[in-house]
């Protein structure tokens, strides 16, 4: 006779036990990865849970299965349509039609008024919707006439000022949260250093959060380093590491007009690219978006972009990751080259710069002071009976899009 375990021993044996039947029987997967567990037995447990993950880890897992263990349909908060499409479909591919809905701008009336009666009856589990839905009182009464049982914040790093893709709609998460009774909330991002991470426990009103951090080495993806000293020099450097790298991959320049300008010039070497930045038309960008994700002839091998093109971009089979420019933070340079080898084949992420472009990058993530600020600091100064010499530069408003005012 084996060795008797306790109540609790118990309970938690049978929990994994269930965990690993949902990932293998329901998803297919041979079965969870460090983290993961921990994170969806905190979640079932009642806990608040902060998941901090590898791109391409599969932070999505934790509430896919979690769900299967808690009465009450889950609430996915996803910062962009792309990304919730691609989610919908995956569950849609591993449970049936049905099981997951998104209700955002980009669909009809009758798909919406679908969705949330598909929410109602429980035929539904789980509901994807931008931040910005939240902000409408008649969606979050209709959430809580539901049960939700678990509120997901995608790329949760988007609620920090901290954080490289701050979204203003994020911060009033922590109101909703409220207005639904508080249930439990999983936060997932895949770059979230300690002050970004204390401020998505702060602003969704987190209590006693099991705050998980999991490893950052990718090490499929090959990371390069070359410096330049003139303009040209570094322009025709990231142009050949495109055209010798294995394709698809990602080319991230400065500005608006650079995305042209490059995806021109590698067009011109037959290389099937597109520009991608943030002053695109929602459809145009939709359209690259999808042409990117397709393989073979239909789709692209390269797009050129600013830092606008990045989440919700699931494409495995990713081979480079190319800088023409410095990002505004290590966050940021992680997130994008994170984009690449998630089929875990080898992939390669090349940096190029001038020492001057740090100095432009620093410029830039120091932004422009606010008037009022400037105001009473003058005041005091005059006050104070310090002679003042007004001058008026022309500053260049901060662009958080890495567009420098393009």
């Amino acid at each position: 006779m084996g060795p008797m375990t306790n109540g609790i021993e118990g309970d938690v044996a049978g929990l994994r036990h269930r965990m690993d039947a949902i990932a293998s029987t329901v998803y297919g997967w041979s079965g969870l990865k460090p983290g993961q567990a921990e994170a969806i037995e905190a979640v079932v447990g009642g806990r608040d849970v902060v998941a901090v993950m590898p791109t391409g880890y599969g932070k999505s897992a934790i509430y896919q299965v979690a769900a299967h263990l808690l009465d009450g349909p889950t609430l996915i908060v996803s910062p962009l349509i792309a990304l919730q499409v691609d989610q919908v479909r995956q569950i849609t591919e591993a449970e049936g039609a049905g099981e997951a809905v998104a209700v955002n701008s980009n669909r009809a009336a009758g798909a919406i008024a679908d969705a949330w009666e598909a929410l109602r009856t429980g035929e539904a589990e789980f509901l994807f919707l931008a931040p910005e839905q939240l902000a409408k009182p008649e969606v979050v009464a209709g959430l809580a006439d539901t049960g939700v049982s678990l509120v997901v914040v995608d790329e949760a790093h988007c609620v920090s000022s901290w954080g490289h893709d701050f979204r203003p709609d994020y911060l009033g998460l922590g109101g909703v949260i409220e207005a639904l009774g508080h249930p439990r909330v999983l936060a997932l991002t895949a770059t979230g250093s300690a002050p970004v991470r204390d401020e998505i426990v702060e602003r969704l009103g987190m209590r006693e959060p099991l705050i998980l951090v999991g490893g950052f080495d990718r090490p499929g993806i090959h990371l390069a380093v070359e410096r330049h000293e003139h303009a040209g020099e570094k322009e025709e450097a990231a142009v050949r590491s495109v055209l010798t790298a294995e394709k698809p991959g990602l080319l991230y320049v400065a500005t608006r007009k650079d995305t042209e300008r490059f995806a021109e010039r590698l067009r011109a070497e037959g290389v099937r690219a597109a520009a991608y930045h943030g002053g695109m038309g929602a459809r145009e960008r939709q359209a690259v978006h999808e042409a990117f994700l397709a393989d073979g002839p239909a789709g692209f091998d390269v797009v050129v972009a600013t830092s606008a093109f990045g989440m919700g971009v699931d494409k495995p089979n990713v081979r480079f990751v190319v800088h023409a420019a410095i990002t505004e933070s290590l966050d940021a340079y992680y997130q994008e080259v994170g984009r690449s080898g998630r089929d875990g084949g080898p992939a390669s992420a090349v940096l190029h710069y001038r020492p001057e472009d740090l100095g432009l990058r620093a410029y830039f993530a120091a932004g422009r002071p606010r008037a009022e600020r400037v105001a009473s600091v003058a005041a005091a100064l005059d006050a104070a009976g310090v002679p003042l010499l007004v001058r008026a530069p022309a500053l260049v408003p901060h662009r958080r899009d890495g567009d420098a005012g393009q």
